[in-house]
């Protein structure tokens, strides 16, 4: 191939790329917009709910890593008690991605890849979990622009201060409301199977895999398949 031929093709597939990345981002602002006002009420009884069962605000808020690892806050519905002490997490990331993968009964009897019996989430905290409500405040990352519908689970720094360089690779997209790991089993999966999930997206993203990944999400969410 010609020098003139292959800088055609890289523009092409430059062009190829801008285009995919701005539909991501009008679907990626529709879907928010309409999804933060019609959640509104929802949002409201979370809230009430949390505050009625624990102390300490309704939205979780915590430093993670997106796009080229730059630090974005990212926002949550609480579901474990206020002031819960984070050391028995990161205890956990650091076994999981040391291959130290124990897994766990959930009580469909799959086997779950998450930290069991944690004493630190609360009654509502865990309906939230198994429903996935408490990614609901997302959207409104996903709306300043940090992150997208589709991509990679959002890291905690301390995490990615423990990777091999091969799993530095995620980051070179926004993280995601949603993705391959989430319709993929979720916590079924080893850290190991969902780094290499979040990577494939990186590899392989395209519209009509972006758009099959957003129509699969509320069937996995309806049929809880591994969540905890």
């Amino acid at each position: 191939m010609s020098t003139v031929a292959f800088k055609e093709e890289e523009r092409e597939v430059r062009r190829q790329r801008s285009f995919a990345l701005a539909i991501y981002r009008a679907l990626d602002l529709l879907v928010a917009i309409v999804g933060l006002f019609a959640c509104v009420p929802l949002f409201v009884i979370v809230c009430l709910a949390i505050r009625w069962e624990s102390d300490g605000p309704a939205v979780f808020r915590q430093r993670r890593l997106g796009r080229d690892k730059l630090l974005f806050t990212v926002h949550k519905f609480r579901t474990m008690r206020w002031e819960a002490d984070p050391r028995v997490h990161r205890e956990y990331v650091e076994q999981l991605i040391g291959g130290a993968e124990t897994p766990h009964a959930g009580e469909d009897g799959r086997d779950l890849y998450k930290l069991a019996a944690d004493d630190r989430v609360t009654r509502v905290g865990r309906i939230l979990r198994k429903t996935s409500l408490d990614e609901l405040p997302q959207l409104y990352d996903v709306l300043r622009g940090h992150m997208s519908l589709v991509g990679p689970r959002p890291v905690i720094p301390y995490e990615a201060e423990l990777y091999p360089p091969n799993y530095n690779r995620r980051f070179a997209v926004k993280p995601g409301l949603t993705g391959l790991w989430q319709v993929s089993g979720r916590n079924e999966r080893t850290y190991r199977e969902m780094v290499a999930l979040d990577t494939s997206w990186v590899e392989r993203q395209s519209i009509p895999l972006y758009l099959a990944i957003l129509a699969r999400t509320p069937w996995v969410l309806l049929r809880r398949r591994g969540a905890a």
